[in-house]
């Protein structure tokens, strides 16, 4: 019974935020990779936050290698998702199809194909660390 209360809770406060999204900034402009922030929920009695993110990607983008500081859980929208983790095969996700990037994986994604591609990502990351975080 627990868990169903957390899971409403986090569903609810995800579409509250919705109606307050916010896109965050980039310092390439026009920006190759958009993130409009849906929802952020902190995860009771622990060190996460459970954050909720429409993220495009320009056609032929690639992000580079980079983690973020947990887990990720998309859904494409539309388009092809290119990502490949370290030490594995390519893998292209497309409109409809589910993936998962765990533990801080790290990781390199992009769009491919001629057009863009959407996603609803889901974060669940430790509090107050980067998003993202570029790997050398």
């Amino acid at each position: 019974m627990k868990r169903v209360t957390v899971a409403a809770t986090i569903l609810t406060l995800v579409f509250i935020g919705a109606a307050s999204a916010q896109p965050v900034p980039s310092p390439v402009q026009p920006a190759p990779v958009k993130r409009t922030m849906l929802g952020k929920v902190e995860v009771p009695g622990a060190n996460y936050d459970v954050i909720t993110a429409l993220v495009e990607i320009a056609p032929g983008f690639k992000a580079g290698r980079h983690n973020h500081p947990g887990t990720v859980q998309a859904q494409v929208l539309e388009g092809e998702f290119w990502y490949v983790l370290d030490g594995q095969p390519e893998k292209v996700a497309k409109a409809g199809e589910w993936l998962e990037i765990r533990d801080a994986a790290v990781h390199n994604e992009g769009a491919q194909g001629s057009g863009p591609a959407k996603l609803i990502a889901i974060y669940t990351v430790e509090r107050g660390k980067p998003l993202v975080n570029p790997i050398k």
